[in-house]
């Protein structure tokens, strides 16, 4: 009897840490279960580059605004040029990941995969982007690095081809590695006070929340959900963003970009019984449709943030990625489906790749 006690005692620790079989399996929305399009035998014209050198020093990088003022609008070309030599090998594994990913989703050629998965393996076994050593900018850039990484990883987990089943060990060696940035992200932006919670949280948020779902990691994505309600009840009455709206000229910019976490933290969110579309009488609704009439007319942005906006980035349709999520949560008629057919297809690294893919998938047939 006592060797039995010994046997069940580990499992209901188990069970008393864990709720037992209370929590259901994280899912991503549906589009991630979309197979291969095409399964191609040979490499073609793929050559699996190098991976980039894994960064393991410390995440002190000089910010693109250094010497701006509060708002942290006015781009500074010597600094942003050394923020981006120095971050040259971790964005390229950012941008690396999702090309390759997308390729083989694509196509299925065996040597995108493989790829994929040496480069990824490399950083994994390297233990890279976990120093503690960091600044604001470094560990910004582990959030968004793990967003991309996390949010293209899905589309393999979770395909119907099931890409990953022959390549168990390393997928596991990766996850491993995606769940202690997760971790590190976590202990990055919590507890911040409320005046310093902008666009950084929404997007750490984002990259904890298609980590959990990666990972199967129920704290991650409650935690994400937390900081999405924090944001959410940021917004005010009039769709305004208050942290954005200190970036002066740059506040309808931010606004737009604080959209697209934001956007994918809802959507994962519903995909797991989670209905955040009404948290704070609509946030994420309204903050949506006033980015799209303040891209059609800013002078409400101008009024507000007391300076006219620079709208630069807003003629880029790359950057209404946020559309897909968001029309799929709040069923977009009219002008705003039509802007955005006439915008796709949205492909954010940041986001794991090709949105339209997940979200629209008829949409080529549509135009």
């Amino acid at each position: 009897m006592t060797h039995l006690k010994h046997i069940f005692r580990p499992a209901l620790l188990a069970l008393a840490l864990f709720g037992g079989a209370a929590h259901a399996a994280l899912v991503p929305p549906q589009g991630y279960y979309e197979g291969i399009e095409k399964l191609k035998t040979g490499d073609g014209n793929f050559r699996c580059e190098a991976a980039p050198k894994p960064y393991t020093g410390a995440l002190q990088f000089r910010s693109k605004y250094e010497g701006s003022d509060k708002a942290r609008a006015t781009l500074n070309a010597a600094s942003e040029k050394a923020f981006r030599k120095s971050t040259e090998d971790i964005t390229t594994l950012e941008k690396g990941v999702s090309k390759m990913v997308g390729q083989y989703m694509r196509d299925g050629r065996p040597a995108q995969l493989d790829c994929t998965l040496a480069w990824l393996g490399t950083w994994a076994r390297a233990d890279a982007l976990l120093s503690t050593d960091y600044n604001h900018t470094g560990k910004s850039m582990r959030k968004w690095a793990l967003g991309s990484m996390s949010g293209s990883w899905l589309r393999l987990k979770f395909s119907n081809s099931q890409p990953l089943a022959a390549h168990r060990a390393e997928a596991e060696l990766i996850e491993k590695w995606f769940a202690r940035l997760a971790e590190q992200t976590v202990r990055d932006w919590s507890d911040l006070p409320l005046e310093k919670i902008n666009n950084h949280s929404y997007w750490a948020a984002w990259s904890v929340m298609a980590t959990a779902v990666a990972t199967d990691r129920h704290d991650l994505f409650d935690w994400a959900v937390k900081e999405y309600k924090v944001g959410a009840n940021q917004v005010d009455d009039q769709g305004f963003l208050p942290n954005e709206i200190k970036r002066k000229q740059r506040a309808l910019a931010y606004h737009n970009y604080a959209l697209p976490p934001l956007a994918m933290i809802a959507s994962f969110a519903q995909a797991n019984n989670v209905d955040l579309r009404s948290e704070n009488n609509f946030a994420l609704q309204r903050l949506g449709e006033g980015v799209l009439a303040g891209a059609r007319d800013p002078s409400h942005f101008k009024a507000r943030a007391g300076e006219k906006q620079d709208m630069t980035d807003l003629k880029v349709d790359g950057k209404y990625a946020w559309l897909e999520p968001w029309c799929a949560l709040y069923h977009c008629v009219g002008d705003t489906l039509e802007r955005k057919h006439d915008m796709q297809p949205f492909n954010s690294f940041r986001l794991g790749g090709d949105l339209t893919r997940v979200y629209d998938p008829n949409a080529e047939s549509k135009k």
